[in-house]
C-alpha cells in the first residue's frame, strides 16, 4: 500500500519528469504535454524498485489524494496541467478567465511587477490563483509576508491578454503588463 509520503515522492520525480528534463528519463512529450501512462510507468519503475507493482489505478489515486492537482491523465496519456521550465512551449487552449486572479510572491519581486509587469520567469507561463487563499500560499514559498496581487484579468482580456486555465485552482498567462495588477486590499 503506497501512503502519502511516498506519494509525495512519485509525485516529485513525476514533476521532473513531465515539466522540466524529459528528455533526462528518455521521454518525448506531444505538443500538448502528453506522454503516455505506460511511458511514465517505466520511469517511476526503473527510478525506485519499490515501485515496481504501480499502475495507472495508483497514478488516479496519487492525482486524487494531491491537494495541487498538477496532473492529468485521459485516455491513456499522463501530462502536467502546469509548471513547465523546458524550452520547448506547450501549446495551451485559451479560455475566459474569472473576474479577478491573484498572484502570491515577496514584497522584493511584487516590487520589480509593479515595474515590468508579470513574467513567467522561468516557466512557460505566469502562474496565477484562482483565490486570495490560493496565492497566499504560493507566496508563503517566497517570503514569511508575501503580497498578494490582483490581476483585473477580464479587463485584461478584453484588451488582448490570454489566459489559459491550468487546473481548477490555477490559471496561466503568457505576460500580465502592469497595467493589469494592483495589490489584493483584502
Amino acid at each position: 500500500m503506497i501512503d502519502e509520503k511516498e506519494f509525495r515522492k512519485i509525485s516529485l520525480v513525476i514533476s521532473h519528469a513531465l515539466c522540466h528534463e524529459p528528455y533526462v528519463y528518455g521521454l518525448v512529450l506531444d505538443e500538448n504535454g502528453w506522454v503516455s501512462v505506460d511511458d511514465i510507468l517505466s520511469v517511476l519503475r526503473a527510478k525506485n524498485s519499490k515501485w515496481y507493482d504501480i499502475n495507472s489505478t495508483t497514478l488516479e489515486k496519487m492525482i486524487a489524494v494531491s491537494d495541487k492537482k498538477r496532473y492529468e491523465i485521459y485516455d491513456g496519456y499522463i501530462r502536467a496541467a502546469y509548471g513547465h521550465s523546458f524550452r520547448r512551449k506547450l501549446q495551451r487552449q485559451a479560455t475566459l478567465s474569472p473576474v479577478e486572479l491573484y498572484h502570491g510572491t515577496s514584497p522584493g519581486a511584487a516590487e520589480q511587477i509593479f515595474k515590468d509587469g508579470l513574467l513567467p520567469m522561468g516557466r512557460q507561463y505566469v502562474h496565477l490563483s484562482i483565490d486570495t487563499q490560493t496565492a497566499m500560499q504560493v507566496g508563503m514559498r517566497k517570503s514569511e509576508h508575501p503580497i498578494i496581487l490582483k490581476i483585473k484579468s477580464q479587463v485584461a482580456m478584453q484588451q488582448g491578454v490570454i489566459f489559459y486555465k491550468g487546473n481548477d485552482t490555477v490559471w496561466l498567462s503568457d505576460y500580465i503588463p502592469k497595467k493589469f495588477i494592483e495589490i489584493d486590499s483584502q
